[in-house]
């Protein structure tokens, strides 16, 4: 305490042991008596005044005239007035005594009046802010001042008080304010001043030209300012007199504006430790109705109130921590809060701060104490809490370790929200973000990213947490709203792949949208040059809740492909000339760059277009940044375009003394050689052949040397006739290639094709193929001792060579033979010895479809059989008759039987079978397995059949294998083709039909033969689905497609793959 002598006043002020001295606040002229008590810094302390650590810090209080108490505060080098406590000065009231701060608990003044009344106030600070959720809410803040109403709109206008967009002034101080919870006026706002007074102030509506006296216009904005303007609708009186001493100041509290005519209020009650809760209803009279039929009173000293507006629950707390359900709608009623257990809702301590949420499916109240304990109904979650606020879906809390921690509650139950609050080894996670020490959360902007905070010097900060700005981005692309979204990624250096990566089955049907929403031509050439491969929602930017899968593009080409051809596609259906660099960008970002496209486009831009389109040079300008200006040169030059070489020329670092001589070199030249030189010259060896082909006769050695240069005999095949010399020479030259690569059979084929019969036989002597030596020696007319000798010298290794000679001397009846025993490679070299050429695939196709029809004949059967068993297995269950047996139901002929039918039918035959011969037994069997319609046993005998097709078929693969490759060798195309289509169509049936044949329902037969027969088919059907006669192979389109195997040569030195001869030799023959 100190003493200092004030002119006119009866008493000393008194100071706490922390407040600013350096400044004091204006207060109104009173001449009897003031009271001054605050906490001043320890730097500013007087060593006159009397240290009491117990006593707020920031508070400071003033007694004016023995019936006026005011607060004060300070922020920022200003000071507010918060409340204004006005006593009755009447003769005979009740007269303040004596006033201070308690010494235990902050924030409680202690007020003693005459006759002995004894009041006491519990302050808390809170943030009146709107609580809208839509876009139109403007995320406004109202700080009291004395008179008036600092109000910002913080969508608008960032700016810490005492500056501010609008101010209210009012008659007399304002002790309380509250928005209204509807979400359409989240805007207007209710003002309670010390008189007992309510002003209804409306958002919008009024213009900066015609505007409320009352309202003045903030530090922000000026005349040009696009907020909506507060205005003042009208005031009302609330009477405060209903008993004969008056109420007490600041009688009504916690003030909440439920509706648009309904404030909900409460009051001390007349029974020390009851409250009154109170409906205000706003009518069209100067004073507020107080409807006394609405009214409650309850048990309780009620310390904080909040309300959900979109569950409409309100929620109480009283002074032991206890949660209060008020039901307002219809007839008012108390309850206690009950979580989903049953048990009722009690914080461990009072709260300063309790708001609602939905968590889980449940309504549930969070607390935050002025120890930074935070509460979720009576659970602790975290003890080093500092601020929270409920945005949307999201609880943001600041706490002691500087950290904004932003945690969804959307699918998040209580034990995973305490466990991830209490995670603080991600310091990269989206949830959390640093901040300054000891900011608070001030707002959020709704429909926006802006997180506001308060640092304690009083200046404000807005960051941008990334939790609500990739959830607001998403909701921005599920409308459609690529223009928010994208501005905002690219404002917040937001990777622009999500916009794709978020939803692409989306994107990709509304390309044309956000083409014509982005509009401007930089914009999409940015998010063209950021588009990666990467699939963004899995790596940089996870969603926040497992549960939510993106969708795959659902395709097989690469994201990057898709994404440019579908802009590409979008832009030139819009307007090419408007988006003519986009078009550019997406045909160099993609896989591999389609530079001569682009240049090629650049070049239509020389000829004369329409007023306002791109110019040639501008456009390879462009190009220029996004490619390399010698690989652009390059392509520029693949374009066979002299102009627009030297126009890219120019714009490198290349002497024109270089390139000038080569291109007035290449001007000279004939144009196809011409175009072979250029091709030559960047490489393009494939299309340096195809030119070079074209330019004649007396090329051809140089053609030659380069495909032997540059292994090019495939491509160089192609580009001649097989009857020409030319094809004949390159063959050859194909063929001493495949030797040198030890390749001896597909060199002797290319040999044999070309007419090189003594290299081709020379060949296939090395390879050991005596079939094909045996008919190249037919073809260079041996006589019959030098054959016989070949004969001999490769007999070695075929024994059976000499017996076939010394067997038939009919060979017409050998080749019949052998066409019977499926020795395709001995008959075919025998009917190329006697120039017998007749078709030798008839037989084997007519073998194939007669297969393919009896399998495809059967199934059906076999599935008409399963269904008439299973409606006879039904109509047993549903008659359930003790002597089915003996029914007339069903015919002796019909195949609807039962098992114990079926057994007890054979079980006396079979003994008598047991005694016969096998021959009879084997004929019983056949009877038993009969094919018959109607047989008991039907379906058995029709699997085996099916079985034996299927066995057979899996034969014929190496029979295929030989006969295609010797009709390709003599050129039966179309009936190889046929042949091998035909094979290829009973591989698939039989591969598609497997599951329906033989599935595991079969064990309900009795039969154990089929059983058997499954699982003796089972290697047999497992290899048919992995045969490598189901993979593609690498022979052109439409000619023995996709049969690898086929061309599979027998023995070790002939494991070499037939197909890279074939793809060749067919490629220039098709």
């Amino acid at each position: 305490m100190f003493y200092h002598p004030v002119g006119g006043f009866a008493h000393v002020p008194t100071w706490g042991a922390e407040a600013d001295r350096g400044s004091s606040p204006a207060l109104p002229e009173f001449e009897p008596l003031t009271f001054w008590s605050a906490v001043l810094p320890a730097q500013g302390f007087n060593p006159l005044c009397h240290h009491n650590g117990s006593l707020p810090s920031c508070v400071l209080y003033s007694l004016c005239v023995l019936h006026i108490v005011q607060l004060w505060t300070t922020g920022n080098y200003h000071w507010y007035l918060k409340q204004n406590l006005t006593f009755d000065s009447s003769e005979g009231s009740h007269h303040i005594v004596s006033l201070m701060w308690d010494q235990e608990t902050p924030y409680r003044l202690h007020i003693l009046c005459q006759q002995w009344l004894y009041l006491c106030y519990d302050w808390q600070w809170s943030i009146d802010r709107s609580t809208g959720g839509g876009a139109s809410d403007l995320a406004n803040v109202a700080v009291i001042d004395g008179d008036k109403v600092l109000l910002t709109a913080f969508r608008h206008a960032v700016v810490p008080p005492p500056l501010c967009t609008y101010q209210l002034q009012l008659p007399c101080p304002v002790n309380q304010v509250a928005f209204c919870a509807e979400p359409a006026r989240s805007g207007d706002l209710a003002v309670l001043d010390a008189n007992h007074r309510i002003s209804i102030y409306r958002s919008g509506g009024c213009t900066n030209t015609k505007m409320d006296s009352t309202v003045k216009i903030g530090a922000v904005g000026g005349l040009n300012a696009s907020v909506p303007v507060p205005w003042l609708e009208k005031s009302y009186r609330i009477d405060i007199v209903d008993d004969k001493n008056g109420r007490n100041p600041l009688w009504l509290r916690l003030l909440t504006w439920l509706q648009d005519d309904l404030l909900l209020a409460v009051s001390q009650g007349h029974v020390p430790g009851h409250t009154v809760i109170h409906h205000l209803k706003l009518t069209s009279s100067e004073h507020a109705q107080y409807n006394h039929i609405s009214h409650l009173t309850m048990a309780g000293d009620v310390i904080s109130l909040c309300y959900n507006a979109k569950t409409k629950v309100v929620a109480l707390q009283l002074s032991d921590g206890q949660i209060m359900k008020y039901h307002w709608a219809e007839t008012p009623t108390v309850n206690p809060w009950q979580s989903s257990s049953g048990s009722a809702v009690r914080f461990p301590s009072p709260c300063m701060q309790i708001a609602l949420a939905v968590l889980c499916g449940e309504e549930t109240v969070f607390g935050l104490t002025d120890r930074c304990r935070f509460f979720i109904n009576d659970t602790e979650i975290a003890s080093n809490v500092t601020s929270f606020a409920i945005h949307d879906e999201f609880l943001l809390l600041t706490t002691h370790l500087h950290t904004c921690q932003c945690v969804s509650l959307k699918n998040m139950s209580l034990k995973a929200l305490q466990s991830g609050l209490g995670t603080t080894s991600a310091p990269n996670s989206e949830t959390l973000r640093r901040i300054e020490r000891g900011c608070r959360i001030v707002t959020i902007v709704p429909q926006d990213t802006k997180l506001v905070l308060q640092v304690p010097r009083g200046n404000l900060e807005t960051i941008h947490h990334r939790a609500l700005v990739l959830a607001q981005v998403r909701k921005w692309l599920d409308g459609l709203q690529f223009k928010e979204a994208f501005e905002c990624m690219r404002k917040l250096r937001i990777n622009l792949n999500l916009i794709y990566d978020h939803n692409p089955k989306v994107f990709l049907g509304n390309v044309e949208t956000f083409v014509k929403q982005i509009d401007l031509v930089n914009s999409i050439n940015l998010f063209l040059t950021e588009l990666k491969e990467e699939d963004f929602t899995k790596t940089m930017y996870p969603p926040l809740d497992p549960a939510i899968a993106c969708e795959p593009h659902g395709s097989d080409r690469k994201k990057v492909d898709l994404i440019c051809d579908s802009m590409r596609a979008a832009m030139e259906n819009i307007g090419a000339s408007k988006y003519c660099l986009s078009i550019l960008t997406c045909h160099v970002k993609k896989s591999p760059p389609e530079l001569e496209t682009a240049l090629q486009r650049i070049r239509e831009l020389r000829a004369p277009s329409t007023v306002g389109s791109i110019s040639a040079e501008e456009a390879l300008k462009y190009m220029l940044y996004l490619v390399n200006v010698n690989e652009l040169y390059d392509h520029s030059l693949g374009t066979y375009d002299f102009d627009l070489v030297i126009m890219v020329a120019e714009k490198s670092q290349k002497d024109p003394k270089e390139y000038l001589p080569f291109l007035n070199n290449l001007k000279k030249m004939e144009s196809n050689y011409q175009r072979y030189s250029i091709d030559k010259y960047l490489k393009r060896y494939p299309k340096a052949l195809y030119h070079l082909s074209k330019c004649g006769p007396e090329h051809f050695s140089e053609f030659l040397n380069l495909v032997v240069d540059q292994n090019l005999y495939k491509e160089a095949l192609k580009l001649y006739r097989p009857d020409s010399q030319e094809y004949k020479t390159v063959s050859y030259a194909y063929g001493e290639y495949l030797m040198q690569k030890h390749l001896p059979e597909q060199a002797g084929l290319i040999f044999f094709r070309c007419e090189a019969f003594e290299k081709a036989l020379d060949a296939f002597q090395v390879s050991g193929n005596w079939q094909q030596a045996l008919c190249t020696a037919a073809e260079l007319c041996y006589p019959e001792d030098k054959l016989a000798n070949l004969a001999r010298s490769m007999a070695g290794e075929h024994p059976y060579l000499n017996a076939l000679f010394l067997s038939f001397q009919d060979y017409e009846e050998a080749i019949l033979l052998l066409l019977e025993g499926t020795v395709w490679d001995e008959a075919l070299r025998l009917v190329r010895f006697f120039k017998n050429h007749q078709t030798l695939s008839k037989n084997q196709l007519m073998f194939l479809e007669t297969q393919k029809a009896s399998f495809s004949r059967h199934r059906k059967r076999l599935s008409v059989v399963r269904e008439l068993k299973q409606q006879a297995q039904n109509d047993l269950l549903d008659f359930e008759a003790p002597n089915f047996l003996e029914s007339d139901l069903f015919s002796d002929a019909s195949s609807m039987v039962t098992a114990s039918d079926t057994s007890s039918k054979y079980t006396h035959s079979n003994s008598r079978i047991s005694a016969r011969s096998s021959k009879n037994r084997r004929k019983a069997e056949r009877k038993k397995h009969s094919l018959k319609e109607g047989s008991p046993l039907e379906d058995v005998a029709l699997l085996e059949v099916l079985g034996e097709i299927v066995r057979i078929i899996d034969g014929l693969k190496g029979e295929m294998h030989s006969l295609l490759k010797y009709l390709v060798l003599f050129g039966y195309d179309g009936q190889a083709q046929e042949l091998q289509q035909a094979f290829d169509e009973i591989l698939q049936l039989t591969e598609h039909s497997i599951l329906e044949i033989w599935s595991p329902g079969l064990q309900q037969f009795p039969a154990n033969t089929v059983r058997t027969q499954f699982l003796t088919l089972c290697p047999i059907l497992m290899l048919l689905r992995d045969s490598s006669l189901l993979r593609g192979s690498a022979l052109p389109p439409g000619i023995l497609r996709g049969r690898d195997d086929l061309w599979a040569l027998s023995g070790k030195s002939r494991r070499h793959s037939f197909a890279h001869f074939s793809q060749s030799c067919w490629g220039c023959q098709a």
